[in-house]
């Protein structure tokens, strides 16, 4: 805290006393001359003016009793959060006559600017230093695996391994983007991007198939209907993978059906059990884990409800609705405009 602050002499229960005195003068005032109004010592107009005149005395007297509250209002709302330095709360300016109450409130305030401007820099450390420091190696990964997979003479079980890399690579790099799309702000501009669903989700379903190639599970897409959403086609590409990945990961082969309803999309895995002959994924029939986690965050940050559907014996059901879809046309028009 700054040492000027701690300098001052703080006296409590001050500004409460002072204001007490003020209105207490004014009441004594405002008896004696209504007692001379009464007795006749002073005409009804120098009455009705000198009440006026204590009354507007008294509202200076307490106003200036407010101000340093009102300084240290002004310092608050002039904060942006972004300087991490305590001096951007300025406490000097206030007055060397403040009540330690008022004190109380400016030194918590401090404290509190303090660590959100440094909570700022760290998210802001951590989303560059992520998207460059993780993205980097991974891209490297993806290139080798691809040019080891173009060699000839790789035996079968390098490509199962190499295989593996790739599938892997491919879910960290979603798992990085949800965790950047979640530290950024949200006031950082992705939030206000118009996109069509469906051409997103259809993107999303082709990097999924390419994650899940080499095990027996295939994804569906029903395209019930066709809806623009406002917000960040990543954070729903990603939401949407989440969800998907979930699903994959209930079951060992089996059809996984994505569907686009009216203001919606659902996920749902195939009914397993002996009738099914779907055969459930070892240690995994009950799992809400990691991936249903980050959609969750994701559903709650863009206004996306997440809905869970656990049905026994007929696959379990994942729903995110939208509750402010865009017609298709819109974004289509405003994109041939550009």
């Amino acid at each position: 805290m700054d040492s000027r602050v701690k300098a001052l002499q703080f006296r409590a229960g001050a500004f409460r006393r002072r204001i007490a005195w003020v209105f207490a003068l004014q009441f004594v005032a405002v008896v004696i001359i209504c007692i001379m109004g009464i007795y006749g010592a002073a005409p009804a107009p120098a009455v009705i003016a000198a009440i006026v005149i204590t009354t507007m005395l008294a509202w200076v007297a307490t106003r200036r009793e407010w101000r340093p509250v009102r300084a240290l209002a002004r310092l608050v709302n002039r904060w942006d959060g972004q300087q991490p330095s305590p001096e951007s709360r300025r406490l000097d300016q206030l007055s060397s006559h403040v009540d330690d109450d008022v004190a109380s409130l400016a030194r918590g305030l401090q404290g509190f600017a303090t660590r959100i401007a440094g909570y700022n820099q760290r998210e802001r450390n951590f989303t560059r230093d992520a998207s460059h420091e993780l993205r980097s190696p991974l891209t490297v990964i993806k290139m080798s695996v691809d040019m080891l997979a173009d060699e000839e003479s790789i035996s079968e079980f390098g490509s199962r391994s190499v295989r593996r890399i790739k599938r892997a690579t491919l879910e960290m790099e979603a798992l990085v983007e949800a965790l950047l799309i979640l530290a950024r702000e949200p006031d950082t501009g992705l939030d206000h991007e118009c996109f069509v669903a469906n051409d997103v989700l259809r993107q999303e379903l082709e990097s999924a198939r390419e994650v899940l190639a080499g095990r027996p599970i295939v994804l569906q897409l029903e395209e019930g209907a066709h809806f623009a959403l406002q917000g960040s086609s990543r954070a729903f590409a990603v939401l949407c993978w989440q969800l998907i990945r979930n699903a994959c990961q209930q079951i060992e082969q089996g059809r996984v059906v994505i569907t686009i309803l009216p203001g919606a999309v659902s996920v749902s895995g195939p009914a397993d059990g002996p009738a099914s002959g779907v055969p459930p994924r070892a240690h995994s029939v009950d799992r809400h884990g990691f991936e249903l986690a980050i959609a969750q965050r994701i559903s709650d940050r863009f206004g996306w409800p997440l809905e869970l559907q656990r049905r026994s014996g007929q696959g379990n059901i994942a729903r995110i609705r939208f509750p402010q879809p865009l017609p298709e046309a819109t974004v289509r028009d405003n994109t041939r405009r550009q």
